[in-house]
């Protein structure tokens, strides 16, 4: 098995030793990074098991972390293990920070000309009437219109007592402003081409 190994030349010897030392040098510097990525996370605390939070691109509750990975449940219940080493690479956006409130962002799109001022109001009414909103001093609805290039989008903010009600939350309202623009005449967009059927003769 080691026969044509011991067989090289010197040279040759010295090109192999020095590529498994640089594999096995790479290898060890991500362990290394993952480790001490770790480590910091002990120290420094951005995130803690049960946040939400995105590092890497990847969203979803931290459910464990470990010396070398942090393991994240996204929404769609998939398990995803991200380096601890990526503290040094990426930037960690924690939604909730240790608190069990949570703010979660919902948008409606209207037609650039509905009633503008109806509009809010039915998401500023569907924010605050769901069963998942939690409102005080320190944690207010806010409702925001941006203009795009072929809809206004509404922006509704508010928070959940309940982290891990963001999504029911984000749905309710959802539905539930949906159906009040349907029901008093908001219009919703259309988009250029969307809905036109080419039947092929012509």
């Amino acid at each position: 098995m080691f026969g044509p190994l011991l067989r090289l030349s010197s040279a040759q010897l010295l090109a192999v030793s020095g590529l498994l030392g640089a594999a096995l040098g790479f290898g060890l510097r991500d362990l290394f990074a993952g480790v001490v990525g770790g480590l910091l996370l002990v120290t420094e605390r951005p995130y803690q098991v049960g946040d939400k939070v995105e590092i890497d691109g990847d969203y979803g509750e931290v459910t464990g972390i470990g010396l070398w990975a942090t393991t994240l449940t996204t929404p769609d219940d998939t398990v995803v293990r991200v380096t601890n080493a990526s503290l040094f690479t990426s930037n960690v956006a924690n939604a909730n920070d240790g608190n069990p409130e949570m703010m979660v962002v919902v948008d409606v799109a209207v037609a650039p000309g509905a009633d503008i001022d109806r509009a809010t109001g039915i998401v500023e009414d569907a924010l605050v009437t769901s069963r998942y909103v939690y409102v005080d001093d320190d944690h207010p609805v806010v409702v925001l219109v941006e203009d795009e290039t072929y809809y206004r989008t509404i922006r509704g903010k508010a928070y959940v007592a309940d982290l891990r009600d963001e999504f029911a939350f984000a749905s309710d309202v959802t539905e539930r402003t949906l159906a009040a623009f349907e029901a008093q005449g908001i219009e919703t967009p259309t988009f250029p081409g969307v809905g036109v059927v080419d039947d092929g003769d012509g």
